[in-house]
């Protein structure tokens, strides 16, 4: 019994989920696990990196566990690469690890998997546990080989550096290739007295797993199940029972006692570490402190002599100065006190350098945009006093926690700023690894293409499955509110076993990438603090941590956030094509109280705004009508679920419709601003001041107490509000009732500084959109350019705006948007599938020699790799070519021999030969096929499959000569009108369907009618009535109901009652027509036409000054829609039904 207690197998050889498509085990479930099964020791060996040390470590000794973090490394002998693992008996050891796993990222190419030399393990072995491997490592394939005196000088090699910490491990997992492998180590073991130790390698916790576990091997391999030439391990890498392994390995108790005993050999964990901050003082040559103080109040000085007008000398005596001195002082004090000098520095430093090197850099992002010092150090172009924002919102000594500068930077230019700071700070910096996962629609694709389904079966059940990354739903909860696939589970065993595999797969990583935005700086060599990663197929300059952000920060380590905001690319590009024509122009310069800004955010017309284009924003900008810039800061905070039901109160208090509660008098100030609302954290921590004296620090702990919701805390700082308002001379009972009505505000209350920042960047997208809207859509485009459905809101906002477009056109237009006084040219890289460095050469072949007479001369000029068969296609389809030839069938029927014919071109160009027999008007027309061209639906089809919206003429014209019979009228006719219901025509651009809270269904509907383009909601009934017509590029009939929720209109909502299919309609037999004559000649000229007999019953009323007659004909006549319009031309009345 005491044996059994102290003998217990350790399980060395862990594959967590950071062994990517091979490690099924998640760490949260391995934690459990040990809990539940009362695990001594684990061991964490995942294949190729150490992502999981730290979490693992953490986790797993917080249930009583033992964690030994070990990895498997690539080691290159010779010719022979293969995984070797390795243990950290200690932290020279753990250093040692990082080391090894780091170089085999940064020392490699991308041809190679990664991988280190073998040398480097006969370098520094203190502190490290070798272990020979598997099968399938590095010595079992020198013995699959057969390259036995290979392995024996390196075992003897190897012994002699490691002593009794080199083991040759023995494996059982019922696999025949073993065998013989454990009886060669087996001897050597004897010949060279190295060692046995017994290990499972472990890939699940269940064997029932062992099924969806082949399936994953599959996915990384990219093979199929039913592959016979494949990987395929046994079902013997479940994490077996103590008495499972220990009577596997009777026969030799050396490997077993070893194996009981290597947990005593080892005495580290990786541990968390508070934040190690890089101390830049030596760099500067000077203290940090002094550093940070003289270069806050030369920025104070500097912005009052560029913002204010104020010189140096007249600044001791000026009130404003002093304000702003003393709110400077009290801020560098606090980030004095918590050694956090070096970090703003860091942050100024390249902030500074990017200004200055022409990058644009956003005005702050963030609780940061509330500190002064940020401020004059040109951290943030926000002032935090005029904003009245709060620097304990961002820094409170209070409430321990890192500052976080959230820098937004421009997109196409974020690259200089890693460039700058990999020069700077060489090996002390990197991005932060992240994992993609196996989530409910991918693993649903990952695990049916290895089952070998069909494409297109997998794919429809995987479009059952929503995609909402605000909402992200297991797959147990989609099959849940999917009855369509609880059907299929049901009645197909392959949707059922797919959907059993993928349940046991979900939520694994399923590949590495990087987080871009995301950099960590350390005060030493990185390596010496985490492992590293590069991936050398992609183009980043700085390597990647292995851990994660949360264990990156875990390790001590300080992250800055280098975030791109495509706004800043477009602002700065748009202002680029404004200096062509007023060299003066600078964003920076802008007047931020110019009311021709107010009057377009007024109208709603916001397309293309930073944060404020959508139909909501659009609609509480109309009630809202803003004529400052607090109005946009206040919107951009309010609308958000919750606090959105404040934008009707904030809106009529603003336009004198109600009267603002300010809850108490001493409130009036800081409530006025925002019309007795509370909308901003900030409102909250001045409440707190004004009314019950806390400080800044103390009010923050209030902000975040009521944010958190937790009880018992909550109830002792509402203790501290009452008896500080008490205190001040305010009724208990009164102090009590504010803090009841401040606390739901606090709950979703918005950060002031972050709406202030981005509300800089609405007003300035709203500046340039006033004044130079050309010039703004084309920058705008231009950004968005592979963007379609973008695409399609900012053509149909220039044709509202009354531009002229020109359409794709080989000969006018560009790669990029672009326009002239008068003209707007679409850009031919908008078109699917065409290239845009391809589309740059044919428009710089065209500039060079002349426009393009003919598709002859086309062919002639371009260069052969600038055409290929998508990109021609996609052309064609969008007109690009019809002032060449106006037959778009022919001349795409004809691309592989204008194809065929450029390369011959090429070819003898290349071999310095002429045809001298070509008849270049002969030539074009046995190039091109003879054929009728695309009727109207078809072309209009191709052309919305290569624009990805209509763009020479409208689908719904077709049919508007049915849209009397139906009362049809326009959409922005029935939003702006009293109708209370209608019917509408609109052809369906995009559909997206979703699920709510609840799990039930809807879809969101993008439509364009003839006037405008919109978005419908439709809920499940109706989304489950009409899914076989809801396909993109369909035309479709919607009635509309529309409903209000109060008298005033404020909150109106638009349903969709009934939709059918244009087409249907349009094609559907005329069941009864009935015409309205005003003479006995009308009836003469209509029975012409109803000759034929038929099914339509016809109905006949006749009135003029002698007679009032109505009758129907006895027998039903042939009556069509071409028909019916004939009768209509000649102005007679008729009426279908």
């Amino acid at each position: 019994m005491l044996e059994s207690k102290i003998n217990k197998f350790n399980h060395l050889k862990i594959h967590t989920q950071y062994s990517i498509c091979e490690g099924a085990i998640k760490i949260d479930e391995l934690k459990e696990f040990s809990k539940e099964n009362k695990i001594r020791s684990l061991g964490i060996c995942d294949t190729s990196n150490l992502c999981g040390a730290l979490e693992f470590a953490e986790k797993i000794s917080k249930v009583g566990t033992q964690p030994i973090i070990g990895t498997q490394i690539n080691f290159k002998l010779n010719d022979t690469i293969g995984l070797l693992p390795l243990f950290a008996m200690n932290e020279i050891g753990y250093k040692r690890i990082i080391e090894l796993s780091s170089l085999s990222f940064l020392k490699n190419n991308e041809l190679l998997d990664p991988h280190v030399l073998f040398d480097e393990l006969y370098k520094k072995s203190e502190g490290v546990a070798l272990f020979s491997g598997t099968i399938f490592g590095l010595f079992g394939k020198l013995f699959d080989k057969a390259k036995f005196s290979e392995i024996d000088e390196v075992y003897a090699k190897l012994k002699s550096i490691y002593k009794d910490r080199f083991y040759l491990e023995i494996q059982r997992h019922n696999d025949q290739n073993e065998i013989s492998f454990e009886k060669f180590n087996l001897k050597k073991s004897s010949d060279f007295e190295i060692p046995l130790i017994a290990t499972n390698e472990t890939f699940y916790l269940n064997k029932d797993t062992h099924e969806a576990h082949d399936a994953l091997i599959c996915i990384k391999n990219k093979t199929y199940v039913n592959e016979k030439k494949r990987l395929s391990l046994s079902d013997h890498h479940y994490f077996k029972s103590d008495i499972e392994m220990s009577e596997l390995f009777s026969d030799i108790p050396e490997a077993l006692q070893n194996n009981y005993n290597f947990p005593y050999r080892c005495s580290f964990k990786p541990s968390s570490s508070k934040p190690i901050l890089p101390n830049i003082s030596s760099d500067k040559g000077g203290n940090a402190d002094d550093i940070l103080k003289k270069d806050s109040i030369d920025g104070l000085e500097n912005k009052f002599l560029k913002i204010f007008n104020i010189k140096s000398n007249d600044l001791a005596e000026n009130k404003d100065y002093l304000k702003y001195l003393d709110r400077l002082n009290h801020e560098l004090n606090i980030i004095i006190e918590m050694n956090y000098s070096s970090y703003f520095l860091i942050v100024s430093d390249y902030i500074r350098w990017a200004k200055k090197n022409n990058i644009p850099v956003g005005p702050g992002r963030g609780s940061g945009a509330g500190s002064l010092v940020a401020w004059c150090l040109s951290i943030t172009d926000v002032d935090p006093i005029k904003f009245n924002l709060i620097f304990e919102r961002f820094l409170n000594p209070d409430r321990i926690s890192m500052p976080d500068f959230d820098i937004d930077f421009c997109e196409e230019k974020r690259d200089l700023v890693f460039e700058y700071l990999t020069k700077k700070y060489k090996e002390s910096v990197a991005h932060i690894i992240t994992f993609g996962k196996l989530k409910a629609r991918m693993v649903i694709r990952d695990v049916g293409r290895v089952l070998g389904l069909s494409y297109g079966f997998v794919d429809s059940i995987s479009k059952m499955i929503p995609f909402d990354p605000s909402r992200p739903q297991s797959l147990t909860e989609c099959i849940a509110g999917e009855p369509r696939l609880q059907k299929l589970i049901n009645e197909d065993p392959r949707v059922k076993k797919l959907i059993n595999l993928s349940l046991k797969l979900e939520g694994l990583n399923r590949n590495v990438a990087t987080h871009a935005a995301g950099v960590v700086i350390a005060d030493k060599k990185l390596t010496e603090m985490v492992p590293l990663y590069k991936d050398n197929t992609a183009n980043l300059l700085l390597p990647s941590t292995q851990f994660d952000m949360y264990s990156a920060e875990n390790a001590g380590l300080i992250k800055f956030d280098f975030l791109g905001l495509k706004t800043l690319t477009v602002i700065n590009n748009t202002q680029n094509l404004i200096k062509k024509k007023n060299m003066e122009f600078n964003i920076e310069n802008i007047d931020y109280n110019d009311q021709k800004v107010f009057d377009l955010l007024s109208s709603g017309k916001t397309v293309g705004l930073f944060q404020i284009e959508s139909a909501g924003m659009r609609e509480a900008l109309i009630q809202m009508k803003p004529n400052h810039i607090e109005d946009i800061i206040a919107l951009v905070a309010l609308y958000r679920p919750g606090p959105m039901s404040n934008i009707p109160v904030y809106n009529d208090c603003k336009n004198g419709k109600q009267k603002p509660d300010y809850l108490h008098p001493l409130l009036e100030e800081i409530l006025k601003p925002t019309y007795g609302v509370i909308i901003y954290q900030e409102q909250v921590m001045q409440i707190a001041q004004k009314l019950s004296g806390f400080t800044a620090g103390q009010a923050d702990i209030l902000r975040r107490a009521m944010g958190k919701k937790k009880r018992a805390e909550l109830e002792k700082q509402k203790q501290n509000f009452i008896n500080g308002a008490v205190n001040n001379g305010i009724s208990k009972e009164v102090a009590a009732g504010i803090f009841l009505k401040i606390e739901p505000f606090a709950e979703y209350g918005f950060n002031k500084s972050h709406a202030a920042a981005y509300a800089i960047i609405s007003y300035q997208t709203a500046f340039l959109k006033t004044y130079y809207p050309k010039e703004f859509i084309a920058a705008s485009m231009t950004m968005d350019i592979s963007n379609q459905n973008k695409l399609s809101e900012f053509y149909e906002e220039l044709k509202r705006l009354n531009v002229e477009i020109i359409r794709p056109d080989i000969n006018e237009c560009f790669a990029d948007f672009r326009n002239d006084d008068t003209k707007f040219y679409y850009a031919l890289g908008g078109i699917k599938a065409v290239g845009y460095e391809a589309i740059s050469n044919i428009v710089q072949e065209r500039n060079k020699n002349g426009k393009f007479k003919s598709i002859n001369d086309f062919i002639k000029r371009v260069n052969p790799k600038d055409i290929n068969k998508l990109q021609l296609e996609g052309l064609v389809k969008a007109g690009a070519f019809d002032n060449l030839i106006k037959n778009r069938q022919s001349l795409f029927n004809s691309i592989p021999n204008l194809i065929t014919k450029s390369k011959n071109i090429f070819e003898n160009k290349s071999a310095n030969q002429i045809d001298l027999f070509s008849d270049e008007i002969n030539e074009e027309e046995s190039l091109i096929s003879s054929i009728e061209d695309w009727k109207f639906e078809e072309r209009l089809s191709k052309e919305f499959e290569s624009v990805g919206f209509f763009i020479s003429d409208h689908p719904l014209n077709q049919f508007k000569e049915i849209f009397n019979d139906y009362k049809i009228m326009s959409y922005q006719d029935f939003d702006n009108g009293e109708n209370k219901n209608a019917n509408i025509a609109a052809t369906l651009l995009k559909i997206q369907e979703r699920k709510t809270a609840k799990g039930t269904p809807y879809a969101v509907l993008k439509l364009t009618d003839l006037s405008s383009v919109f978005e419908l909601f439709i809920f499940s009934d109706v989304l489950e009535i009409n899914r076989e017509i809801l396909k993109e590029g369909n035309s479709l009939i919607l009635t509309l109901v529309k409903s209000t929720s109060d008298e005033e209109n404020r909150f109106r909502r638009t349903n969709v009652q009934k939709i059918a299919s244009l087409k249907n309609l349009f094609n559907n037999p005329i069941n009864e027509a009935t015409f309205d004559l005003k003479s006995l000649k009308e009836l003469d000229e209509i029975s012409k036409f109803l000759i034929d007999p038929g099914n339509t019953q016809i109905n006949i009323k006749i009135k003029d000054n002698e007679m009032d007659l109505k009758f129907k004909l006895e027998n039903g006549r042939k009556l069509d829609r071409k028909t019916l319009n004939l009768i209509r031309n000649k102005e007679i009345s008729a009426i279908i039904s």
